[in-house]
């Protein structure tokens, strides 16, 4: 059965589980919301989205240097417990955040993360762009809005397709390790740096 956007949207804000998450869960339960809460329970992803607020005050930073050496990533990743932070599942999950960014670039943490000035410039090229091309006025705003996801997409670290599971974004890989390992975890801070790049 063809399972509706709006489906998913009330299942993401009701769980907090990413949407590829949501319309497995949807798909497996023939589209009953509380079967799909249940669902993901049961698969531990619903729980990720109460463990956000917990605080982190552990975690590690973690290298990698790209074959070549001609790329490095540095990132910062935290957790609740020294003892998840020394766990083999958590530093794999570090080191694969890392190899995704040297892949990725991302230039943003999240959308919450891009600054005003940053947004403003975009917007207007976007909206210039759409002028150009000829679009109605009525219909403008809608274009910017949705090149303004795919901008979101391309820059925001969360919001990336992950690299070795392109199905996914980086937040639900996220959100699954949160589940999996049973604590808090947050990315806080990445610096890459490439061989001859131009520094702002």
């Amino acid at each position: 059965m063809a399972i509706d956007t709006s489906q998913i949207k009330e299942l993401r804000e009701r769980t907090g589980a990413g949407i590829m998450d949501c319309k497995i869960a949807l798909t497996e339960t023939g589209g009953d919301i509380e079967k799909a809460i249940e669902f993901l329970r049961k698969r531990g992803i619903a729980k990720a989205a109460k463990k956000a607020t917990r605080e982190v005050q552990e975690g590690i930073i973690s290298a990698y240097i790209h074959p070549g050496a001609k790329i490095g990533v540095l990132v910062e990743v935290n957790c609740e417990t020294d003892f998840v932070a020394r766990n083999e599942e958590f530093q794999e999950f570090v080191k694969n955040i890392a190899m995704h960014i040297a892949a990725m670039n991302p230039q943003f943490l999240s959308r919450d993360s891009v600054d005003d000035e940053t947004l403003k410039k975009e917007k207007e090229i976007l909206k210039s762009q759409a002028i150009e091309s000829g679009k109605p006025e009525k219909v403008i705003d809608k274009i910017v809005e949705g090149r303004m996801k795919k901008f979101f997409e391309e820059n925001c670290l969360l919001e990336q397709p992950y690299v070795k599971d392109t199905d996914k974004s980086v937040e639900d890989y996220l959100k699954e390790t949160i589940a999996k390992l049973g604590e808090n975890i947050v990315i806080r801070r990445f610096a890459r740096f490439q061989v001859n790049e131009a520094i702002n």
